[in-house]
């Protein structure tokens, strides 16, 4: 299934680029000594000689996405920049990163990870990722320092009939190491009538995937992380700072701290800051007003929560045009 995203996403993007918050860095809380247990002892198994030198890597997760999505086409990937993680998916794909870090003398004012397709059958949330990405090429100035990955899952995205687990039949968001996993995600699990979906492993982050991401978390650490997912078309939160009430027409309706999720792991547990959007469409992108109007409310909360945000911040990221200011001043009046 293919799907069709709109071109334009506004030059409320452009203004979102210069007005991501500064989260305070001391929220960020280094793995446990149970985590890094779990990252040393797990058991995540990955097909023999399927692992490729880098550029091949990319090269070849590129055409697979592209044949994919009708919505991204191969430049968008291949000519990005993008490159291979260094994490991999059970079947030997690359987890690919793409990375706005500093530019010249310049010291980032914030970290954002970016994350998209933890669930392979959710097409919009990784073909959102690629849209920003294309807007970050354009504008990014070094205010940030972003790092996008736009397929965490690439193994369930891109089987023939796409699915949420990944190859091993693991739901990622379940299997990242919470406080009593193997109890509660067992519960849970029962809970769901063992729902295949929600199967969350034999072991916290036996999957190279999720195991990937948590030392990727302790690496980089984030001041905060916007995950994307759909279909229930709301808003989630999980960790410090106030949760915004409404991002345009996804209202937050708060889902739960379910074991193994990644927003109970980073939100509750690391106390970083863990944004869940839920696209209404997990085949259909939102209409072009409603990205804008998410965008917007989102990038109002995040300067809520930051502090104040420097006129030559705004004067950096954001490009100078009649349409860009009607919308700055329209963002004000909020």
């Amino acid at each position: 299934m293919k799907i069709k995203l709109a071109n334009n996403l506004s030059n409320a993007i452009r203004l979102s680029l210069g007005l991501v918050c500064l989260f305070s860095s001391t929220n960020f809380v280094l793995a446990s000594s149970s985590d890094k247990r779990a990252l040393k002892t797990s058991q995540a198994s990955v097909s023999p000689g399927a692992i490729q030198t880098s550029k091949l890597q990319v090269d070849n997760v590129c055409k697979k996405i592209a044949k994919k999505l009708g919505s991204v086409h191969l430049s968008d990937c291949k000519n990005r920049g993008m490159e291979a993680s260094g994490g991999h998916s059970v079947g030997g794909l690359p987890i690919i990163v793409k990375e706005y870090g500093p530019v010249g003398n310049r010291t980032p004012t914030a970290k954002v990870l970016l994350i998209g397709g933890i669930h392979g059958d959710e097409y919009s949330s990784v073909s959102l990722v690629f849209k920003w990405m294309k807007m970050l090429d354009r504008y990014h100035s070094g205010l940030f320092h972003w790092k996008m990955i736009p397929v965490m899952n690439p193994d369930g995205l891109l089987q023939k009939k796409s699915q949420r687990m990944n190859k091993n039949g693991v739901d990622l968001n379940r299997n990242f190491p919470t406080p009593n996993w193997e109890a509660e995600s067992h519960k849970y699990w029962v809970k769901t009538s063992r729902n295949p979906r929600r199967y969350p492993g034999t072991a916290p982050l036996s999957e190279p995937e999720s195991q990937w991401l948590a030392n990727y978390i302790v690496e980089f650490k984030p001041d905060v992380i916007v995950s994307i997912h759909a279909p229930f078309g709301i808003l989630d939160f999980d960790g410090p700072r106030t949760a915004p009430k409404n991002f345009g027409p996804l209202q937050l309706n708060l889902l739960g701290t379910y074991p193994g999720s990644l927003g109970n792991y980073a939100g509750i547990n690391k106390q970083i800051p863990v944004v869940t959007i839920e696209l209404p469409y997990a085949g259909i992108m939102p209409k072009k007003h409603e990205i804008s109007s998410i965008w917007m409310d989102l990038v109002k909360w995040l300067k809520t929560n930051s502090g104040e945000i420097t006129h030559q911040a705004e004067k950096d990221e954001t490009p100078t045009t009649p349409q860009s200011r009607v919308l700055k001043t329209a963002e004000a009046s909020k």
